[in-house]
């Protein structure tokens, strides 16, 4: 019985040892599990959590004229934040703060009683209130270093480049458009806390690099642009209008040179002006081209062969059409003239003649060819498309009116495009303000240029247009815009607004669009003057300003002019 007693309590020893073993076992294979393949991860997560990141902004990229000059650049910049749970003073901290920075008192302290790890007091302050901010070592309150987006030329080109946000990012204009490219990739500065969120000493500091953005080339010359606001609020001021664009373009690249629209914004100071001091009229805005559209209309039937050079037509001051009648702008009439007259002249009447040559369908096609009727595509946000009569719903009075300009709307820069086609010899081109991207030491990484080409005209019927428009500004309505020597072609508008569903008699757009020099163009140029007060013609308002700007833009790129012959 002892025996049988003992033999038991062996083996109930060697159970529990064993038992003992293989947990043991158990143990030393989780905690080797642990500490070998798990440890890692572990312990990266455990520092994570003892680890508070404050942000690194990337620096934007810079953007450049044409020329390489600073339109838009940042510097770096102190901002102010927090770490609440190391804030013990929040009532003094909290006052010091709001006298350093102009700041109210209790939305500070709202700020520092957070159970937050971090919290931003104030973005990109300037340098004393920095300095000040230094000196006082307040526990728990830091500076990270950020940048500010600053445009040193002030209104220049507003509407081009538009500006960025507190947070460095595009919200209008060329900063939108290319923002992805020009805002880079923010880093991070991360610190190790204890669990009362003190900072520990000699403890994990990592840094984050921020990836700086690239700087952006664009196709505008700041000295053209500076001319085109120039001329542009010279006018502006002297007609007493509602808003006026100017468009200066390569005909043969697409690019842009100046882009000017008025009322304009300083960029600096952007929150100051009304939100329609800050529209793109230019791209954004639509309007009745009138007499600037008749050279499609002549384009088109020259094209076709309907029409020649000798040609005559008859205007007796008016058109009976579909009933109605139709006036030229001179009432009495222009009596007979050939084709050339007929241009230089803007007759409606014989512009009429030559539309229903043309025909509804035919006139479609080309006001669609040149774009027209679709948006350009330019690499700016906010690209409005021209209006017009459905091609199924025109009837022959819609083909008459249209044929000399009205019925039909169009962005500035979509006519500027159209007539750029007959400047460099029947190509439509996609306008451009981009030119190239860099990086911060000057290393090309893109360049850009005109995506789409489209032909509409030969370049034989482009020629011999240029030459008539050459002979508007020489002998007829455009005589305002001639300089003797610089072979300036070019058409007047004038179109009456609607308003209300109604063509008004009250309200009116000057224009004048053209290029130079006719026989080799380097320059097109688009004025409009949107609602000007009194004298309201294309003649008189629009053509000066594409005079005056012509003649600095030639003395500024150095074209030749033709000697005075003796």
């Amino acid at each position: 019985m002892e025996l049988s007693y003992g033999l038991l309590q062996r083996r109930r020893a060697g159970l529990m040892f064993m038992i003992m073993t293989v947990i043991l076992i158990a143990l030393c294979g989780r905690l080797a599990w642990l500490q070998l393949v798990l440890g890692p991860g572990l312990r990266e997560r455990a520092l994570e959590v003892r680890l508070r990141d404050v942000p690194v902004e990337a620096k934007r990229g810079t953007i450049y004229d044409r020329q390489g000059r600073e339109l838009a650049v940042s510097i770096d910049v102190d901002s102010v934040f927090a770490i609440p749970t190391q804030v013990r003073d929040k009532e003094g901290t909290a006052a010091n703060l709001a006298a350093i920075l102009n700041m109210d008192r209790d939305w500070i302290l709202e700020r520092l009683m957070r159970q937050e790890s971090f919290t931003w007091i104030k973005r990109k302050i300037e340098a004393d209130q920095a300095a000040q901010i230094r000196e006082l070592r307040m526990q728990g309150i830091d500076l990270t270093q950020e940048s500010r987006r600053v445009y040193p030329k002030g209104q220049l080109a507003a509407h081009v480049i538009g500006f960025a946000g507190i947070d460095s990012q595009g919200l209008e204009g060329i900063e939108v458009q290319y923002d992805s490219w020009l805002r880079g990739v923010p880093g991070r500065i991360s610190i190790e806390y204890d669990a009362r969120g003190e900072e520990i000493p000699q403890a994990v500091h990592r840094y984050f690099p921020p990836t700086d953005g690239l700087s952006l080339v664009l196709t505008i010359d700041e000295t053209i642009q500076y001319i085109c606001e120039r001329e542009l609020e010279t006018a502006m001021v002297g007609s007493g209008a509602k808003s006026g664009t100017v468009i200066a373009m390569d005909p043969n690249t697409g690019e842009i040179l100046g882009l000017a629209n008025y009322p304009t914004y300083d960029p600096n100071n952007y929150q100051a002006y009304p939100a329609a001091s800050r529209r793109n009229y230019a791209v954004a805005d639509t309007f009745t081209p009138g007499s600037t559209f008749k050279p499609i209309t002549a384009a088109g039937a020259l094209e076709d062969g309907l029409i020649s050079w000798n040609n005559r037509f008859f205007c007796g001051g008016s058109l009976l059409i579909s009933g109605h009648t139709i006036r030229c702008h001179r009432t009495g009439g222009h009596g007979s003239q050939t084709l050339m007259e007929v241009i230089e002249n803007s007759c409606n009447v014989g512009f009429m003649t030559i539309g229903m040559k043309l025909g509804i369908e035919r006139l479609y096609d080309y006001v669609e060819t040149f774009g027209l009727t679709s948006k350009t595509g330019i690499d700016l946000p906010g690209e409005a498309q021209g209006i017009i009569i459905p091609r199924a719903k025109a009837k022959v009075l819609d083909l008459a009116v249209m044929s000399f300009g009205q019925s039909l709307t169009v962005t500035p820069l979509q006519l500027i495009t159209a007539i750029s086609a007959i400047a460099n010899g029947g190509t439509v081109l996609q306008p451009h303000i981009a030119k190239e991207l860099r990086t911060a030491d000057g290393a090309l990484v893109q360049s850009f240029a005109s995506k789409k080409e489209t032909k509409v005209i030969a370049e034989q019927t482009a020629r011999e247009l240029s030459e008539a428009l050459e002979s508007v500004v020489e002998n007829g309505t455009g005589k305002r815009a001639y300089i003797e020597g610089y072979e300036l072609a070019g058409k007047t508008g004038t179109s009456q607004k609607t308003v209300a569903g109604r063509v008004s008699s009250e309200f009116h757009v000057a224009s004048f669009v053209g290029f130079g020099p006719a026989r080799d163009p380097q320059v097109a140029l688009l004025v409009v003057i949107d609602e000007p007060v009194g004298a309201y013609y294309g003649g008189q308002l629009a053509a000066p300003v594409f005079s005056n700007v012509m003649r600095d833009v030639y003395r500024y790129l150095g074209i030749p002019v033709l000697l005075p012959t003796q």
